[in-house]
Parts: structure tokens; C-alpha cells; sequence
């Protein structure tokens, strides 16, 4: 796609495509708590379901509006068709075959795993919320959990910037790669956010245009 077109202000704008509201959330979350730097001008997107995910990074990529588009997206179980099928097709729409291991951010087996590190290192072994509603109870209180908006509502309340520091050093022994169990590779990004220097941005288009 070569050269982002030039920015209008001083902030840099980032956009990232999440999976559902779950993902939305906790973004949202995260960057209400200010553990971001400001020159980062975040916008987030609910692509409604993995199936949209393509599609919709493929048009926020090419309408050129952003600075550097991500995807933030569970692995869901083996053998990860779905969670494949996401990387392949943002693979074809670069041209390059490993532009999906720079734009995805994911959770293994899902968001919640990832949420969960700001209370505990439990690893979960499915995305099925029926199984980790257990967890969510012994970690914030709340009962049964189905991922309504108000039991997440409730659950983001307890995110804070201390418990953020909490779950960064536990990511930080998780990022093991995307088919491990409780990894995550979210780090990355995280890191990138808290940094004033942006030369991250350029470094990750390069490689999402060019072939290694």
C-alpha cells in the first residue's frame, strides 16, 4: 500500500478491529484508565464476530485513515480453523506471509484469558463461558458468567491501573506463541502504546508490506 497518507495532527492514529464486545470492552477500558501515552489517538472497532474480521481490517486498511490497523481476536480451540482462516486472509490481502504475525492480537483460547491476568495466573482450556463463569466468579464476584453487558460492565469496573501492571507481568511469561495455552501476545502492543517513541508504527508496515 506504500506510505500512509501524512497526519493532521499531532497524535498518532492507531485502529484496532476487535473480535466482539468482550474485546471492545476491555479496550475500552484500558485507554479509560490512561496507561496509554497520548499521543496515540485509538480507535476501536467491533467487527460483531470473527467471520467480519477480513473484511473489515481490509477496508480500514485501504481507506488509509489510520496510521497502523491491528486485530485483536481469540484463538478460540484447536485446530483454530476460524482463527486460521483470519491470518491467511489478511496474509492474501498484503501479499506477504507473515503480515498477520504483526497484525494480530490474540488470546489463547480467548480475551478472557487475557482479562483474567489482572487477578491470577489460572490458564483456561476453553473460550466456553458455561466452563470459566467459575473463574470469573472467584476472580471479580461475578455470578454466572454469560458475557452480558452488564456482568462485563461489573468486570471492567475492576480493572485498574494497578491490577494493569499486575497482568502485564503475567503476559509477559505467557507470550509463548498462539497455539500455548494462556499465551498471549498482547504485550507487544501494550508496550508499543506506553512508549513515546512511535517508531514502531513505520517498522510494522514495513513488514506487513514487505516480504522477510
Amino acid at each position: 500500500m506504500g506510505n500512509r497518507l501524512p497526519r493532521l495532527s499531532d497524535r498518532h492514529k492507531i485502529c484496532i478491529i476487535c473480535e466482539g464486545e468482550e474485546e471492545y470492552d476491555y479496550l475500552k477500558r484500558l485507554s479509560s484508565l490512561q496507561v496509554w501515552k497520548d499521543c496515540y489517538e485509538i480507535t476501536l472497532d467491533n467487527a460483531d464476530g470473527n467471520g467480519n474480521i477480513p473484511a473489515r481490517y481490509q477496508d480500514r486498511y485501504q481507506n488509509d485513515s489510520y496510521e497502523a490497523v491491528l486485530v485483536f481476536c481469540d484463538t478460540e480451540k484447536k485446530p483454530y480453523e476460524q482463527y486460521e482462516d483470519i491470518k491467511r486472509k489478511i496474509n492474501e490481502i498484503h501479499g506477504v506471509d507473515t503480515a498477520a504475525d504483526e497484525v494480530v492480537i490474540y488470546g489463547n483460547p480467548c480475551t478472557l484469558q487475557i482479562i483474567l491476568r489482572h487477578w491470577s495466573d489460572v490458564v483456561l482450556k476453553t473460550s466456553a463461558k458455561k466452563v470459566n463463569a467459575q473463574w470469573v466468579k472467584t476472580f471479580t464476584g461475578v455470578e454466572n458468567y454469560k458475557g452480558r453487558a452488564d456482568q462485563r460492565a461489573e468486570m471492567m469496573r475492576q480493572i485498574t491501573r494497578e491490577n494493569y501492571q499486575e497482568m502485564k507481568k503475567r503476559i509477559a511469561l505467557w507470550d509463548q506463541g498462539d497455539t500455548v495455552p494462556g499465551g498471549s501476545n498482547i504485550g507487544r502492543l501494550l508496550t508499543h502504546l506506553e512508549s513515546d517513541d512511535v517508531g514502531w508504527i513505520e517498522e510494522f508496515n514495513r513488514k506487513i508490506e514487505e516480504p522477510r
